[in-house]
């Protein structure tokens, strides 16, 4: 962290993240009262809310602040778009084919098996690749769109707890020294989320489904049938392998680096990203065009994600300043509060719900070795068992809380995580009326607030 962050960060009031909530009530509100608007102007709303912070914030604090928003989208925005165009692209080319019915035991299988991909191939390149299939196995349903809520609380989220491409904070944990399997431990906190959650949909899918059949006969056509599945596309399952590959590369390889503008960017990084760029250029070119169009495959999720959360990268720069700015800062009755496994579930949690959870944990990820002394050099050994202290212990609680938090509170809210605010798009694309931004979170709140409270009662005691 450079000394202008910590000194822009003092000096930041909290009335700095006022677009924050601009953004977050325009896409709340406006697809709820003027649906048509919003899809026409996202990019226009969003680029408004970027340029109320980023005028007077480059008018007060000119090169300092330049250099700021330079590196949030250098190192973390770009990156991000360049990962998600590329399980977006790669993913849109596998087709799962066959004949599917949308009951509550077939919906269950389709969510648990994306739940169980998510750790392996990231929360986004799972959602995208099972959202498809749920789609055709429920379009003659009537009531679906908790399918695709579920979906996001599972898939897009919960599924990505137990290794470093399951979702970003994790590899940024990965890259702090925390070993590849480490996160494993957080296994049994994702037994209990993902078990309660698969039963509780099927509860609220039989329900549905059972009503809808008091009404109408499901297309025979949809019916399931074990026999006759089958992949096309196929041979994008190399490709997502080398972004994956490319992912734990950028991990492991240690290279040098090079200044951009003033911000320092890895060689790895970099190489990464461009594998990235290449395995989704080779999917395009060589995916024939009727699996993409067979799978309804367009680029509307990608375009809208993008443009709004290029406004949400901007807008949340402010609040993750003071938040790194610690007792300095506005935030720092939050950093005071919190020195308990408990506190660093919901408070890295609930902030990793509205803001991006990867550098939301990095931030308590700093805070943790801060408040115990531990020097950064000696995190993978204290991890790993070679340094068996109290103190050892005690952080691998602050870490096993603070890394459930930021992944599985993603699901919170539609901009927790990236891929939930795709599968909204995606959904709706195809007619499935989701939840509002507001709708979505009355899902949330009354399905995942018991479960995380039965988390922290089991396991943050």
């Amino acid at each position: 962290m450079s000394i202008e962050t910590l000194y822009l960060g003092e000096r930041l009031p909290l009335y700095a993240g006022l677009p924050f909530l601009g953004i977050l009530a325009s896409i709340a509100l406006f697809p709820l009262l003027r649906s048509g608007f919003w899809n026409r102007n996202y990019a226009k709303i969003s680029l408004f809310w970027a340029a109320v912070f980023a005028i007077p914030f480059l008018f007060f604090f000119k090169t300092a602040a330049l250099h700021e928003i330079l590196r949030i989208y250098l190192i973390d925005f770009v990156p991000f778009i360049i990962l998600l165009w590329g399980l977006f692209t790669v993913s849109g080319g596998i087709l799962i084919r066959g004949r599917f019915a949308g009951t509550p035991g077939v919906n269950v299988a389709l969510l648990a098996a994306g739940t169980v991909l998510a750790s392996w191939m990231g929360t986004t390149g799972a959602s995208m690749l099972m959202i498809r299939p749920l789609l055709r196995a429920n379009q003659a349903r009537k009531h679906k769109a908790h399918v695709f809520v579920f979906l996001i609380f599972l898939t897009a989220n919960i599924g990505g707890a137990l290794t470093p491409l399951g979702d970003p904070p994790l590899f940024l944990g990965f890259l702090q020294g925390v070993p590849f399997f480490w996160t494993f431990n957080i296994l049994p906190y994702m037994l209990v989320a993902a078990g309660v959650l698969l039963l509780a949909f099927y509860f609220v899918d039989s329900f549905f489904h059972r009503r809808q059949h008091h009404v109408e006969m499901v297309h025979p056509a949809a019916d399931f049938e074990g026999r006759g599945i089958r992949i096309d596309g196929a041979h994008n399952l190399i490709f997502l392998g080398g972004i994956i590959g490319a992912a734990l590369l950028s991990g492991v390889w240690q290279a040098g680096s090079f200044s951009i503008a003033g911000v320092e960017l890895q060689v790895r990084s970099e190489l990464r990203d461009l594998i990235i760029l290449l395995m989704g250029m080779l999917s395009l070119v060589t995916t024939a065009k009727r699996v993409r169009r067979d799978n309804n495959f367009t680029w509307l999720a990608m375009k809208e994600v993008g443009f709004v959360f290029a406004g949400i990268f901007m807008t949340i720069l402010p609040l993750l300043m003071i938040l790194r700015a610690g007792e300095r800062g506005s935030l720092a009755f939050i950093v005071r509060a919190v020195d308990a496994p408990g506190q660093y579930f919901w408070a890295c949690g609930a902030l990793s719900s509205f803001l991006d959870n990867a550098p939301t944990y990095l931030t308590f990820f700093n805070m943790a070795l801060g408040s115990l002394q531990i020097p950064a050099e000696n995190v993978a050994a204290m991890l790993s068992g070679k340094i068996a202290t109290p103190v050892a212990a005690q952080f691998a609680s602050y870490l096993k809380a603070m890394s459930a938090g930021a992944v599985f509170f993603g699901a919170m809210t539609y901009i927790g995580n990236a891929p939930n605010f795709m599968v909204r798009s995606i959904a709706e694309e195809h007619n499935v009326k989701m939840p509002s931004f507001l709708g979505y979170m009355l899902w949330s709140i009354c399905t995942l607030i018991p479960i995380f409270v039965v988390i922290t009662l089991i396991f943050f005691r």
